[in-house]
């Protein structure tokens, strides 16, 4: 067995791997942003990547099985060529893009577009109505593109896809099942440019079996959740989660 399967090791990867699981059952994309930061207390932040990638696969798999009713299929089709976009452009640029400028990029995006949401909703205006926008072809390739490459540096694409899809208020069953869709595709692309760079190899994916029962029940339980959520409650509790993420890739990508 891998010398990296030690009591600290679980310590750190379980609540990991438990809270990306969640958040691929749809409670949201931004809890899922603290899985590679919190393995990287035991492995380095490279290796946690790897090792996320075929867990999030099977959690992919689970979602989709759990969400297999619901889907936003126009959504899907104008966000996933950006996405594609974004993945070739990741493998492209992996060794010359700064991890740190990118997390910057997408915090400061994040927030303020959730900053938005909270003074329209609850600023001294709230009483007017929120209007949900339109498809927009060029937006949703920038977001997407921003999305994929992001996902595939870091597993961190959650906020880009929110700053598009977000706004159009679809139903939350239906914006979940788009989501899952989306991320499903993004990870099974991702394999290819990870096992080109060397970071599949058997040692990792041997730790990643080691996890996939706990990726399996949070990721169920998380649907569980979701399925049960009003748009009321949905869509305050995914912004404010996407304001945490926001906030976590500031601090992670300041220069301190």
């Amino acid at each position: 067995m891998p010398d990296t399967l030690t009591l600290a090791f679980f310590a750190a990867a379980i609540p990991a791997v438990m809270l990306v699981g969640l958040s691929k059952g749809g409670i949201g994309g931004a809890i899922g942003l603290l899985g590679v930061p919190l393995m990287s207390l035991a492995v380095d932040p490279v290796r946690a990547a790897a090792i996320f990638l075929p867990i999030l696969i099977l959690m992919d798999l689970v979602a989709l099985w759990s969400w297999r009713n619901h889907n936003d299929a126009k959504t899907l089709l104008m966000i996933l060529p950006g996405g594609v976009i974004g993945i070739a452009l990741g493998w492209a640029t992996s060794a010359y893009v700064s991890d740190n400028a990118l997390r910057l990029v997408i915090a400061t995006a994040t927030i303020l577009f959730t900053l938005r949401y909270f003074w329209q909703v609850y600023g001294p205006h709230s009483n007017r109505p929120v209007v949900a926008l339109p498809h927009r072809p060029a937006a949703a390739t920038f977001w997407g593109a921003l999305s994929g490459y992001a996902s595939f540096v870091a597993h961190a694409g959650g906020p880009p896809f929110q700053i598009y899809v977000l706004p159009m208020r679809l139903d939350p069953k239906s914006y979940t099942g788009a989501s899952i869709r989306f991320f499903a595709i993004v990870n099974a692309v991702k394999v290819i440019p990870y096992f080109l760079l060397g970071a599949l190899d058997r040692e990792n994916l041997t730790i990643s079996a080691t996890l996939l029962p706990v990726a399996l029940v949070s990721t169920m339980a998380g649907a569980a959740v979701v399925k049960h959520l009003r748009a009321e409650t949905f869509y305050p509790m995914t912004y404010g989660l996407a304001l945490l993420a926001g906030l976590k890739l500031l601090w992670d990508g300041l220069p301190i």
